[in-house]
């Protein structure tokens, strides 16, 4: 367990702790990270994250399991929701965007980058997988949804306009073209995706946490509830509910693993893009980003 933690999960904790000093300190301000994070997440990232869509292997899914991770992420959904709501009184986006970084794990940029320390490229399929779920399905929900809840007179047309021109999504849709198609991708582009989709995963965990930085940190009684419905029960519901789905071992040990992941940054940025209070989804993410390093070491 402190091999894996000192040889394969510290190492990419270390970029987001080290923005957070260095935030901290002066050294980088919000427009800094904000500019780096841009420069990432449109250039960068697409090139990423087409790589992976397109040359992973779907006839391989355990698509049961996949379909049960799903569900198990409406589930807790709901049920954060609806607690944020009721027990806590937040307004309607905070309320939404504090559950769905209960289920939105920094997956992509965090637990595959862990993920293939750990298995190597060709071992890490499970959790690939769920990467590949949660940003074609997922993202485009909470983008949508969001959009909607922030300004619902405007209609889903604006949000979908976005979408259409969204790097990612067009990066997905690509991806997901030349795998069905069975296309082989030229060398020379197989060399720039990874040659850019290297950069990604650091330069993100930097920026985030340089933003981060500047956000309180004091647990209340929603940021204590919340990331422990991310770090305790999110994971539990999952682990529980792969096994009765007959996951296999290596399925069911990545899936559990990348449910204990840190909340994604994701809740945090559109809680900024809307205008909401972010002092308690940030505190979420910042402190299942810390208390994630022990479980995370435990589980792999």
């Amino acid at each position: 367990m402190l091999t894996i933690l000192t040889h394969d999960i510290l190492p990419v904790f270390a970029l987001l702790a080290l923005g957070f000093l260095l935030g901290r300190r002066g050294v980088f301000g919000r427009q800094d990270a904000a500019s780096a994070n841009r420069v990432a997440l449109m250039v960068m990232q697409p090139g990423l994250i087409f790589l992976v869509i397109a040359t992973v292997p779907f006839d391989d899914f355990e698509l049961r399991t996949l379909l049960t991770y799903g569900a198990c992420e409406a589930l807790a959904f709901g049920a954060s929701y609806a607690l944020a709501r009721r027990a806590f009184g937040c307004e309607t986006l905070e309320a939404w965007l504090l559950a769905m970084s209960v289920v939105f794990v920094n997956s992509l940029l965090y637990i595959r980058p862990i993920a293939l320390l750990l298995y190597g490229e060709d071992g890490a399929l499970p959790v690939t997988a769920v990467v590949a779920w949660d940003t074609a399905v997922a993202f485009a929900f909470f983008i949508i949804s969001a959009d909607l809840i922030a300004r619902p007179s405007a209609g889903p047309l604006p949000a979908l306009r976005r979408l259409a021109v969204n790097p990612t999504l067009s990066a997905i849709l690509l991806g997901v073209a030349v795998n069905l198609a069975g296309l082989t991708l030229p060398e020379p582009i197989l060399t720039a995706c990874r040659f850019a989709g290297a950069a990604t995963a650091p330069l993100v965990l930097f920026a985030l946490g340089v933003l981060l930085s500047g956000q309180s940190l004091r647990p209340s009684a929603v940021v204590t509830t919340y990331a422990a419905l991310k770090l305790v029960g999110f994971p539990l519901l999952v682990a529980l509910a792969v096994w009765l789905a007959g996951a296999s071992d290596l399925w069911q040990a990545q899936v559990s693993l990348l449910a204990a992941g840190p909340s994604g940054a994701m809740a945090f940025a559109l809680a900024l893009l809307h205008g909401i209070r972010t002092d308690r989804i940030a505190a979420v993410t910042i402190w299942t980003s810390a208390l994630s390093l022990l479980s995370l070491a435990a589980l792999a």
